[in-house]
């Protein structure tokens, strides 16, 4: 099997972890990944990854390293930069960061003082940790302030009040960008709102940069955005790593190098940049194109499955890759119980806060689910509704051993016709 023969030769000289590998593999292999934001990487992706390049240190940027021995790791580095550039219709790529919070506290350091202002989404309402909650280094630096959806049945971001928000608190940064929002934004409003208030604006793309980079969903440098910033794993599908493009103000993209190093990053991991580079060029075929399309019709066909059962979806549905379920008050299962349930039937998302949710966030009302890991697979719409049908009558017989069961080998016979691939070209 191709996920543990790369691995093999642990088997001799540390089983303890070989056998943790081998079974993770198993699981992988075995169940529905519905986590919007984990993936499937291609063999090439991997072989890249786990290649010599771990041992190389680069500190600094290609042409100006801090050591010797460079001359493999410069080329690259210049691949990476120059096909995420092509990808995403931008000028200056930092490929560096490590993940996406690396890569959005970069963006905060290279701009903005301390006590400075951020209006982003607000967590609850789908935005992100590092977009502002308290608990994160950047809310201790930076000051953040948070809009959110007019009507959380709709989805509707309310606009009216983000940007009265932002003439009352002057941000140096507009952040548009979520974690577990199912809509699509107006981009054309977020610029034109910064641009009465002198602000950059910053989407963080991490979610649906691959939709983005397949053409499925539109780009938010068509309407003038400064910076994307985004993991490089999720619907791009490549390795774990993060990732800033600015779209031309040349100043601005060395200020974000400067900030991530020498700023918060040492030497860069050139194994994973390496693979960043393989993933970029899969992303540009007309096969990624092709997925990336096939992710969104696979999740409105998981949509009216729901709407079919009543169940309440914020927003009303989906425009991505993504949907976010209040099973609490339509099932009267808690997300915890979800989540749990059905991992023991081998479908396994995570449980999540819904707006307004008078449950806490260990133990919240919502389930988030997606179709970027089942589309890699080879699901279309009918497969994926079957999901849906299967993850719905988990919840409903959660207390039912044998009918669990039942589902369980069900969806086992279902991942087996749909194997993990290991390449995509």
């Amino acid at each position: 099997m191709n996920t543990i023969s790369k691995v093999e030769g642990i088997q001799h000289r540390d089983q303890e972890v070989f056998e943790a590998i081998a079974g993770e593999a198993k699981r992988q292999s075995e169940g529905l990944e519905l986590i919007p934001s984990e993936n499937y990487v291609s063999a090439e992706v991997l072989e890249a990854n786990g290649s010599i390049l771990t041992n190389k240190y680069s500190e600094g940027y290609p042409g100006r390293r801090y050591y010797g021995g460079q001359e493999y790791t410069d080329v690259v580095e210049r691949l990476a930069i120059s096909r995420a550039c092509e990808l995403f219709d931008c000028k200056f790529a930092n490929v560096q960061p490590h993940s996406g919070a690396p890569a959005n506290l970069a963006v905060y350091a290279a701009l903005l003082e301390p006590g400075d202002t951020v209006l982003g989404m607000d967590l609850s309402h789908g935005g992100h940790l590092t977009h502002g909650h308290p608990m994160t280094l950047p809310a201790k630096i930076y000051k953040f302030v948070t809009y959110k959806m007019k009507d959380p049945e709709t989805g509707e971001i309310d606009y009216e009040g983000l940007r009265a928000m932002a003439l009352e608190h002057k941000p140096k940064i507009i952040l548009a960008g979520f974690s577990a929002y199912p809509r699509t934004l107006d981009y054309k409003k977020f610029v034109g709102i910064a641009h009465e208030v002198g602000a950059i604006t910053m989407a963080d793309m991490a979610h649906i940069a691959g939709l983005i980079a397949g053409k499925a969903l539109e780009n938010p440098f068509k309407y003038g955005f400064d910076i994307i910033t985004t993991t490089t794993h999720k619907t791009l599908r490549g390795p774990r790593g993060g990732m800033i493009l600015t779209r031309e103000n040349e100043e601005i993209a060395k200020k974000i190098d400067k900030a991530i190093f020498p700023g918060i990053q040492g030497g860069p991991h050139m194994h994973t940049i390496a693979a960043k580079a393989v993933a970029f060029g899969e992303a540009k075929t007309q096969a990624f194109a092709e997925y990336a399309k096939q992710i969104l019709k696979n999740a409105k066909a998981m949509e009216e499955v729901f709407k079919k059962n009543n169940i309440r979806m914020i927003g009303g549905g989906t425009d991505n890759h993504l949907i976010l379920a209040d099973v609490f008050g339509s099932l009267g299962v808690t997300g915890k119980e979800a989540q749990t349930v059905l991992d023991e039937v081998g479908i396994t998302l995570n449980m999540n806060s819904i707006a307004g949710d008078t449950r806490k966030p260990l133990d919240p009302s919502g389930i988030r689910f997606g179709t970027p890991a089942i589309t890699t697979r080879g699901f279309k719409e009918a497969d994926c509704a079957l999901v849906a049908e299967l993850l719905i009558e988990t919840l409903k017989n959660k207390d039912n051993v044998e009918k669990k069961k039942e589902i369980h080998d069900k969806i086992i016979a279902l991942a087996n016709k749909f194997p993990i691939p290991s390449s995509f070209v």
